[in-house]
C-alpha cells in the first residue's frame, strides 16, 4: 500500500512538473531565434494598411518603415531580406498574437509604455520612430489650433492609446466632444471621410498617411499641435534575450550607420576603412556579430539590402516618399533632433 500511495504522489509530483512548465514555456518562450533559423524566416506583425509605414500592393509586396525594420531582422539572420514575412494584424488583436506566438515580432506603429510591458509582459526594444498624437481637420472649418475644438465630433481609433490622449486633452482645456472609435483603422478613415465626425485624431504619422486615402486629401489639414507622447518601438515577448538583443541592436545599427555615414552605397568602401568605429560597425574589429549569435557580417547585411536609418526613412516617409514627413524629432541627436544609438563598443 506504501509503495502504491508512494507511486501515485511521485506520479502527481511529475504531472504538476510537466504542467509548470509548459505554462511557463507558454508565457516565457525563450527559443524565438533558434524557431526563427529552423523556419527559415521571420514572421512580421503589421499594420494592415498604413501607407509609409506597412501596405501591400495589388500584388502582395509589402513595403514601408515598419516593413524595412523586418527585413533588417531578416537580413542580419539570413543575409536575405525576403526572408521576412508579414502578417496584418488589427491594433485590438496585436499584441495578444504576439504573445501567443503568431508573430515573432511587432513591427506595428505600436507606442511604448508602462501598462503594455507589464500587463502583457512584452518588451519593446528601442524606439524606432518618436510621433505624438495630432488632429486632422477639414480645411473648410478654418481650425487654426487645438483649443478651436471645443464641442468637436471626433473620430478616433479603438484600442490604442489615442483614447485617453483625447480624454485628457480635452478635459485639461475644459472643453467638450463626442467620440466616435471605431475598431478598424478603415473604418475610421471612412467615418471621418464621410463626414461622420469632423475631427479625426490619431498619431501625426498616421494623420499623415491616412491623408492620402481620403477623397480630397488637399481639402484636410494637420493642426501643429502636439497633444501626447508617442515613442513608437518593435515588439517582442519579455524573458527571451537573445531575440530581443537582435531586434533592439538591429536598429541601433542603422541608426549608427546614418551617423557614421555609411550607406548601402558606400558599404563596399566602408569595409576598408580604418576607422575604429566604422571598423566595429562591419564588422572587422570585435566580436559582436558573434555575441549576438550572429555572423561578424550582421550590420554589413543589414546596410547592404536595407539601407541606414535616414535612407530607410526619406525613401519610406521623408522626402523622397509621398507623405514628406519632415525628420523633426526622428533627425539624429548631432543634426538637431533625438534619435541616439548606443555605440558599438
Amino acid at each position: 500500500m506504501r509503495t502504491f500511495r508512494g507511486g501515485l504522489l511521485i506520479g502527481l509530483a511529475v504531472a504538476v512538473l510537466v504542467a509548470v512548465v509548459a505554462i511557463t514555456y507558454e508565457v516565457y518562450d525563450t527559443r524565438t531565434l533558434k524557431r526563427t533559423v529552423r523556419r527559415g524566416e521571420v514572421l512580421c506583425g503589421v499594420n494592415a494598411g498604413l501607407p509609409g509605414f506597412s501596405i501591400p500592393d495589388d500584388k502582395g509586396n509589402w513595403t514601408g518603415f515598419d516593413v524595412d525594420f523586418c527585413r533588417a531582422v531578416a537580413a542580419a539572420i539570413f543575409d536575405d531580406p525576403s526572408k521576412a514575412r508579414f502578417i496584418p494584424l488589427d491594433a485590438n488583436e496585436r499584441f495578444k498574437e504576439l504573445q501567443s506566438r503568431k508573430v515573432d515580432i511587432l513591427s506595428r506603429n505600436s507606442t511604448w509604455n508602462m501598462s503594455r510591458e507589464q500587463n502583457y509582459d512584452l518588451y519593446f526594444p528601442a524606439v524606432a520612430y518618436y510621433d505624438g498624437q495630432g488632429f486632422m481637420v477639414p480645411r473648410a472649418r478654418k481650425i487654426e489650433t487645438a483649443l478651436d475644438l471645443n464641442g468637436s465630433k471626433v473620430c478616433v481609433p479603438d484600442a490604442t492609446t489615442n483614447l485617453l490622449n483625447l480624454a485628457d486633452y480635452f478635459r485639461a482645456n475644459n472643453m467638450n466632444y463626442e467620440e466616435v472609435k471605431l475598431a478598424k483603422l478603415d473604418d475610421v478613415v471612412k467615418a471621418y471621410d464621410s463626414g461622420k465626425c469632423d475631427t479625426f485624431t490619431a498619431d501625426v504619422s498616421q494623420l499623415y498617411a491616412l491623408r492620402l486615402n481620403l477623397s480630397k486629401p488637399a481639402d484636410h489639414d494637420i493642426l501643429a499641435d502636439v497633444i501626447s507622447k508617442e515613442p513608437l518601438a518593435p515588439v517582442v515577448r519579455q524573458r527571451d534575450d537573445d531575440w530581443m538583443m537582435i531586434v533592439k541592436w538591429t536598429l541601433y545599427a542603422m541608426i549608427n550607420a546614418e551617423e557614421l555615414g555609411v550607406t548601402s552605397k558606400n558599404i563596399d568602401e566602408a569595409l576598408k576603412s580604418k576607422k575604429p568605429d566604422v571598423m566595429r560597425l562591419v564588422g572587422n574589429e570585435g566580436s559582436y556579430g558573434e555575441d549576438l549569435g550572429l555572423t561578424k557580417d550582421w550590420a554589413v547585411r543589414i546596410i547592404r539590402h536595407v539601407g541606414n536609418y535616414g535612407e530607410v526613412y526619406e525613401r519610406n516617409i521623408g522626402e523622397q516618399s509621398k507623405l514628406k514627413i519632415p525628420r523633426g524629432m526622428n533627425q539624429l541627436w548631432n543634426a538637431g533632433g533625438i534619435q541616439y544609438a548606443p555605440p558599438i563598443r
